[in-house]
């Protein structure tokens, strides 16, 4: 980590504590009165009304920009957590001359606007920022609060969260893409994360020298610092990535058409990493980091398993009956489709059809799917070194239904759109390459290994995904995606969810992409279009 960090940091370790609001009926307490009996003292219950709302966000702003900790923390529901850090925000953080300015309430939540200088060791700059903070009623005292958490004080903060202010934890990097062009977060968004990860993990060795920063200390998470605000210019070192700046361009652009939605692409024949995005309310790289049920896209590896052990073959039989019943568990296909009890496993591939999968449980042994999934595409050992921190897929040897679960997508596996790009990646290939973000001769570091997929077995795969892309379930999404060319569509349902999470994976010639849109509904209704335009952007 460099030099470490020569910072003043704010506060400790804060836990988001939300105050509990006591609505519905009002509650009383006992009071002494004064002739020693008791007395019943009324405690306002139900929603603050707007001049409640607006009388404590003024107190709670005022003070906190008078830096007044102690009073403007009694003006929320956990004066314990907030006095600390409000308190700091002055003195330990450098943040001075504060103005806070309050915007139009909506219900019990305030926006308001901070604008302030941060000051250290004779650098200044002035440091302007959005938040907002919401007002419930103290359970016990019935008072208007604010409901206390760390975002209030600067959206970025979360749990266990620091600002730190002083010389970076490590020296700023001028990343290029796989030509030379320069990856900045204003440009591509979606890299910030990973542009502060590569940062910490390669800032050392590129030749750089830390500025001053104001900058989010992730204590609890792990991850790199996000830098606010910088005060004095360090000098950055090149770092060269994997990344393709006019496919990120076309994957960003993609990703923001439809809500918590994230995509990858890789390159099959080396496994780099060409885009990831992601677009979602809580910055989360879900792209290399999510742990979701991938849906039917996990009938690629489930048929690779079924060829690998003889059960069956591209042209060999897969019944798709209405419905399919293992282990007491009764399975179902999407509605609307048409049983076929003389399918062969390449057409109940293409159109997705769940009960044919499932009707090979009782063929399979419990850990087949695991091993197929470790031996032959590298997942689930939890050792990819991409560069930057991500989930390596798990697919757990599970009895019971979700024996039959696992081989759709659902029960216990867990993918992100990263492991399902290196899936299709393998599938066409029929070697696992693990993708890296970052070239391998940069650091010499150990790649993940795995055995692959016979010529036979890929053949059929890219059989069934061609077959899938230009008749089956992807065909109308594929349509205008040229070359050769192939793909999987898939939903996952989740308990509690509206709609079920859209997964698809695909590739184009010498590109792979797969993409996820929580409660995006099918395969191609979301995550489908997303993937298309990355490959069209790809060729």
């Amino acid at each position: 980590m460099g030099n470490g960090v020569r910072a003043a940091v704010i506060g400790g370790v804060f836990a988001v504590m939300i105050g509990g609001a006591g609505y519905g009926a009002y509650t009383f307490v006992s009071a002494l009165n004064d002739d020693g009996g008791t007395a019943q003292a009324e405690v306002k219950s139900g929603p603050p009304s707007a001049d409640e709302v607006e009388e404590t966000t003024r107190e709670f702003l005022a003070a906190w920009a008078q830096g007044d900790a102690g009073r403007a923390a009694g003006f929320t529901d956990n004066a314990a957590a907030a006095e600390p850090l409000l308190s700091s925000f002055g003195r330990a953080a450098h943040i001075e001359d504060v103005k806070i300015t309050p915007g139009k309430a909506t219900g019990t939540t305030v926006p308001f606007s901070v604008r302030a200088t941060v000051s250290y060791e004779g650098a200044s700059k002035k440091l302007a920022y959005d938040s907002e903070l919401g007002v419930v009623r103290g359970e016990t005292t019935g008072r208007a609060l604010v409901d206390w958490q760390p975002s209030v004080v600067h959206p970025e903060l979360k749990e266990g969260d620091l600002l730190v202010t002083g010389e970076a934890a490590d020296p700023p990097i001028e990343a290029v893409d796989r030509d030379g062009t320069v990856l900045t977060k204003k440009k591509y968004p979606s890299l910030g994360p990973i542009l502060d990860e590569l940062r910490a993990k390669y800032g050392d060795t590129t030749g750089g020298t830390p500025g001053v920063e104001l900058a989010v200390r992730h204590t609890t998470s792990g991850a790199a610092d996000t830098p606010l605000l910088t005060l004095t210019e360090g000098k950055p070192g090149k770092l060269r990535t994997t990344l393709s700046a006019s496919v990120q361009a076309a994957a960003e652009k993609a990703v923001t058409e439809y809500d918590e939605s994230s995509v990858v692409a890789v390159k099959p024949s080396t496994g780099e990493v060409l885009a990831v995005a992601n677009h979602r309310q809580d910055g989360f790289n879900a792209a290399f980091l999510g742990k979701l049920a991938p849906g039917s896209t996990m009938k690629v590896i489930s048929a690779a398993m079924l060829i690998d052990t003889g059960v069956t073959s591209m042209n060999g039989p897969a019944p798709c009956p209405d419905e399919a019943v293992w282990q007491s568990q009764t399975f179902h296909n999407l509605t609307g489709m048409t049983p076929n009890e003389n399918a062969t496993l390449s057409e109940s591939f293409a159109r997705s059809c769940n009960t044919a999968f499932v009707k090979y449980a009782d063929e399979v042994g419990v850990d087949s799917l695991t091993k197929e999934a470790e031996e032959r595409f590298g997942l689930g050992k939890d050792n990819w070194k991409v560069g930057v921190p991500s989930f390596d897929g798990s697919v757990p040897a599970s009895g019971g239904p979700d024996t039959a679960a696992n081989m759709i997508g659902q029960g216990q596996v867990q993918m992100s759109p990263l492991n399902m790009a290196s899936v299709t990646a393998t599938a066409i290939t029929g070697a696992f390459r693990q993708p890296v973000i970052v070239p391998q001769d940069l650091d010499d570091r150990p790649l993940a290994q795995a055995r692959g997929l016979d010529a036979a077995t890929v053949q059929q795969l890219r059989a069934m995904m061609n077959r899938t892309a230009t008749s089956g379930t992807a065909a109308q999404v594929m349509a205008q995606v040229p070359g050769d060319k192939g793909a999987k569509t898939g939903s996952a349902e989740v308990d509690g969810q509206e709609a079920a999470n859209s997964w698809f994976t695909g590739y184009r010639d010498d590109v792979a992409a797969a993409a996820m849109s929580q409660e995006g509904g099918h395969g191609g209704d979301a995550a489908g279009p997303i993937v298309a335009a990355v490959l069209r952007a790809g060729g």
